[in-house]
């Protein structure tokens, strides 16, 4: 059966998402990485980069979620585009651009609102700057568009849902009124039954909540050097 490698963040719930939709049975493997699980000798084994989510089939490991998103896909036929080299083309535009574009400046701006101790309004600027551009970009397409990748609901649009369902966390709670169409398609996904079994993942599997001082050593580790140099 596969393995499932995951907590509870944006990236490894569009790959929940993905087993849902697809009916794919796996064993959950809750990683806290809160408590530093993943840094245990045998999850590096299967993602040296140390992060969610990861999954084991067979043989076969893969790690990095849009990487899992298009392994998933390939394998199993499901929630691909039209079998066509445009349509192959604008998938792996997509993919890409979530993975390297919007996921990243998301999470950038997650932590500069929320987690960076302390205040730097430049970083603050940045992230938000970008990842407003980024949604900005997804909203323009999905304007005259159903699903990303034209009328096809696919894994492009899984790999969005990750990040987008938390606008409000990543730009505020008045974010939504600038992506109309975002909205549109979030709320969409989150209505389907294999979203709902995805977001209850939450119920069935506890995580360390509080980012205490320990949390805060292991999640941000080059705050420990700046201490040091101090």
């Amino acid at each position: 059966m596969l393995k499932f490698y995951f907590n509870l963040s944006p990236n490894p719930m569009k790959v929940a998402l993905f087993l849902e939709e697809a009916g794919i049975a796996y064993e959950p493997k809750p990683i806290d990485t809160r408590k530093g699980e993943q840094f245990a000798p045998d999850y590096l084994a299967i993602n040296p980069n140390g992060k969610v989510p990861a999954i084991v089939d067979g043989d076969v490991k893969v790690f990095d979620s849009n990487a899992i998103l298009l392994y998933l896909g390939e394998k199993t036929g499901q929630f691909l585009p039209a079998d066509t080299p445009a349509d192959r083309g604008e998938l792996l535009s997509w993919m890409m651009f979530v993975a390297s574009g919007m996921s990243p400046f998301s999470g950038q701006a997650v932590h500069f609102r929320h987690f960076a101790p302390e205040v730097v309004p430049y970083a603050q600027n940045r992230y938000f700057y970008e990842a407003e551009r980024h949604y900005g970009i997804l909203d323009q397409r999905l304007k005259d568009h159903r699903y990303l990748v034209g009328e096809a609901y696919t894994i492009a649009d899984m790999a969005m849902w990750g990040w987008a369902r938390l606008v409000p966390y990543v730009m505020g709670e008045g974010a939504w009124a600038k992506f109309p169409n975002v909205k549109r398609l979030v709320e969409e996904i989150n209505a389907r039954p294999a979203a709902i079994r995805a977001e209850s993942l939450k119920q069935k599997h506890l995580f360390k909540a509080e980012l205490d001082e320990d949390a805060r050593r292991i999640m941000y580790p080059q705050n420990e050097r700046l201490r040091i140099k101090a």
